[in-house]
């Protein structure tokens, strides 16, 4: 998630709902639909190369082109598309500043010796029986500490993830490990934006709907770490017999030392203190480039004939550090800025998609249709789930997938008789931490290109993420904790 208050700071809240009376809700579903196909048509049948590399940037923009057709034909001006296209690109200017940043971030820790060492160290803590749950602990802990998932991931995310392929776990099933954890954590802390949207959207107060959220999200991170512990009881790996081969390996290539740990500590401590993500992984950046000259002068030189040009190849392009042992080899490279720009593509044409979308009124039509079929108590907790879901895959952001069902449903749970914190949990239980399983959303993207592990790859492994929609339908189906308005006489 684009979480930390201050990460995209826009006033999300405050977006106006466009509808639209002359669009059917066919109409609507026509772009949807040609999306779907095109996209399963290119995994299924082109395995992902239909268009070239850049695919589903593609398949995104002629989502975008067919929305637009259907907007001139219920006379919505090109101008009104156009502005909703603008303003989407607005939303994720920084956001696409930070993946920039963490591109940078990635190389810099690699030839300053940062991502070595804690993969040096973390192989002789971490071992492979413990592994996957123990990296859903500490993912939760920095994310509920930080409020982000993103800083998460481009923190000891990378991280783990290097330790967990040097021991051989499956990348997959790392990067759902930590993805489970960083979206508990953001999901339950108040520094998170979206933990303050949702209750913001409903009407009720921050720390009554993290109360509440409670409910449904700790049996979920239960069974999540339950199934985490089979799964690193069952898997075999072939890196404990060779960790000190690892160990003696990265040692060669690198200078390993505890002072390489003040640079990631420096940047989640300026997080803490709520000093803006652009500068904290700025800093990062600079301070990793300092550490490199102090600490990794052999290896900058191996890499060109100047320092300072192999650590701004490492901010801008691809770097790789090659070792006497081919696992690390694979391990140690990093695309820096220029890595980024696949995911950042896949952002902006999803903006494009999202933003048409939301002009021609089709996003607002999918939800009142949804809005309308929610007869029951449990049929408008369904309602507002697969309204959440769906705004994930259509709009590409999560932003709008709290925003829009919050406002639509939230006079249905009133007039149900419902307290408002329903709806803020079913928001997050379905809205937030979704957004990560969708290839194009602006979290899956993230994601992602950060961890380098697609998102077919992870998406099974989130069993947090997949998992907390279906625990909240199973408390609305049996109606435990679902809390009535208490009516004053």
């Amino acid at each position: 998630m684009q979480e930390g208050k201050n990460l995209t700071e826009i006033k999300i809240e405050d977006q106006k709902i466009l509808e639209n009376k002359e669009l059917s809700i066919k109409e609507a579903l026509i772009p949807v639909l040609f999306l779907m196909a095109l996209l399963a048509y290119n995994i299924f049948f082109a395995e992902g190369a239909w268009l070239g590399d850049y695919s589903n940037q593609f398949i995104l923009l002629i989502g975008g082109l067919v929305a637009a057709i259907m907007g001139f034909l219920n006379k919505v001006p090109l101008k009104s598309m156009i502005n909703e296209v603008v303003e989407n690109w607005k939303s994720v200017f920084v956001p696409i500043m930070i993946l920039f940043l963490v591109g940078a971030l990635a190389g810099t820790w690699l030839v300053s010796g940062i991502i070595p060492a804690m993969v040096y160290y973390g192989l002789q803590v971490l071992s492979p029986e413990i592994f996957l749950p123990a990296s859903v602990i500490i993912a939760a802990i920095i994310s509920i500490a930080t409020g982000s998932s993103w800083t998460t991931s481009a923190t000891v995310g990378i991280a783990l993830v290097g330790i967990g392929s040097a021991l051989g776990i499956p990348s997959g099933m790392i990067a759902g490990a930590v993805i489970s954890g960083a979206y508990f954590g953001d999901k339950m802390s108040p520094l998170s934006d979206t933990t303050n949207l949702a209750p913001a959207m409903a009407g009720t107060d921050l720390f009554t709907h993290i109360k509440y959220m409670a409910f449904t999200t700790v049996p979920t991170i239960l069974v999540t770490l339950i199934v985490f512990a089979i799964l690193s009881g069952t898997i075999e790996t072939s890196g404990s017999a060779d960790i000190s081969n690892l160990l003696a390996s990265i040692d060669s290539s690198f200078n390993i030392t505890p002072w390489l740990f003040v640079v990631p500590l420096v940047v989640i401590a300026m997080i803490l203190m709520k000093t803006k993500p652009l500068i904290a992984l700025g800093a990062g950046v600079v301070l990793a480039g300092v550490f490199a000259m102090i600490f990794q002068s052999d290896v900058l030189t191996t890499l060109s004939e100047s320092n300072i040009k192999s650590i701004v190849n490492a901010i801008f392009t691809d770097t790789q550090i090659t070792t006497d042992n081919e696992k690390l080899t694979e391990l140690f490279s990093a695309g820096g800025m220029k890595g980024m720009l696949w995911t950042i593509f896949l952002i902006i044409c999803a903006m494009v998609f999202g933003g048409i979308m939301d002009a021609i009124g089709a996003l607002s039509r999918i939800t009142k249709s949804l809005l309308s079929l929610a007869s029951t108590i449990f049929g408008l907790f369904a309602s507002t789930v697969i309204s959440c879901l769906g705004l994930n895959v259509i709009a590409s952001d999560q932003y709008l997938a709290l925003v829009i069902p919050g406002k639509m449903f939230k006079k249905a749970f009133e007039d149900r008789n419902l307290a408002p914190e329903n709806l803020s949990r079913t928001l997050e239980d379905s809205g937030t931490v979704t957004s990560v399983l969708i290839p194009w959303n602006t979290c899956g993207a993230y994601q992602s290109g950060v961890l380098g592990v697609g998102v077919g790859e992870y998406a099974a492994f989130a069993i947090f993420n997949w998992l907390s929609p279906f625990m909240t339908l199973l408390f609305a189906a049996f109606r435990i904790k679902i809390r009535q308005i208490v009516k004053k006489d």
